[in-house]
């Protein structure tokens, strides 16, 4: 009874694991209400007057979330040793709740116990605004779970394109910095120039090549013109690539996403398992 209670409350909480197909969609879509009812009660804090109007509903809705929170968080330690990585009673629990997921659950209720027990301020704003990281916790969510795992698919399979287009962007930014810095101060008559050093220089050519373009930072010879045209036409294709990337991966998901839903086994029903190139295991 003890261990199938577990089980049960284990799977109300991770519905994307061993989850009942009823009360864990109630259970997460009232937790995930709860969770953005929190951060809206965070962002209308920071106005004054409105704070101050309806400080009580905000405190009450803060008392109300913690208590549930709190109840939710205890309740999935004590059932995470039903998963198998965290078998061990003691070790395990104690290994869920350095996990991310369990750090960023402990960090959202924190704040309130360190007033309670500690008398400090309760307008912890700094500690309170991470918070915000519960949304984290959205993908849990049965429904959204595929969704995560084809994102996460996308960047597993384009890594080594995005690291090459990093190192290029970085490389690019370099050279940039340099190459302006110098072509600025081949005349020392420019007192007025803002390119004081290279390091300095790296915020233009950032600036620049994101197309932001601040203008704090704006080079002032002809030369530094000129030099700064080409660099930031060249800088418009390279920050380019990682989108192109990513955009391809996506496409590249979504047709093997459709075309393992509609190729299965015409003897068992299962779906079809595919290689990297596409071919039938």
């Amino acid at each position: 009874m003890y261990h199938a209670t577990k089980r049960k409350v284990h799977g109300l909480l991770h519905p994307e694991i061993v989850g009942d197909k009823n009360w864990d969609k109630v259970i997460n879509v009232f937790i995930v209400s709860l969770i953005i009812l929190n951060v809206i009660a965070v962002m209308l804090e920071t106005v004054g007057p409105l704070y101050e109007r309806y400080s009580d509903v905000f405190y009450y809705i803060e008392l109300i979330s913690v208590i549930i929170f709190t109840i939710e968080y205890v309740l999935r330690v004590w059932s995470s040793n039903t998963e198998e990585k965290y078998k061990h009673s003691i070790w395990g629990r104690l290994k869920y709740m350095v996990s991310p997921g369990a750090l960023i659950d402990l960090i959202a209720i924190l704040p309130f116990f360190l007033h309670i027990f500690f008398g400090l301020p309760a307008d912890l704003r700094e500690i309170r605004i991470i918070r915000l990281l519960r949304l984290l916790r959205l993908f849990r969510l049965t429904a959204y779970t595929q969704a995560a795992q084809l994102i996460t698919n996308v960047f597993k399979k384009r890594k080594n394109e995005l690291v090459l287009s990093l190192i290029l962007l970085v490389f690019l930014i370099i050279i940039a910095s340099c190459i302006l810095f110098f072509a600025e101060h081949l005349y020392p008559s420019e007192a007025e120039s803002k390119f004081k050093s290279i390091p300095d220089t790296l915020w233009w050519a950032v600036v620049s090549l994101t197309t932001t373009g601040y203008g704090d930072m704006i080079p002032l010879t002809s030369l530094g013109k000129i030099l700064s045209s080409f660099i930031m036409i060249t800088g418009i294709a390279f920050f380019a690539l990682p989108a192109g990337i990513i955009t391809a991966g996506f496409i590249e998901e979504f047709r093997v996403s459709r075309v393992r839903k509609t190729h299965r086994c015409p003897n068992c029903g299962e779906y079809i398992e595919f290689d990297e190139d596409h071919s039938h295991k």
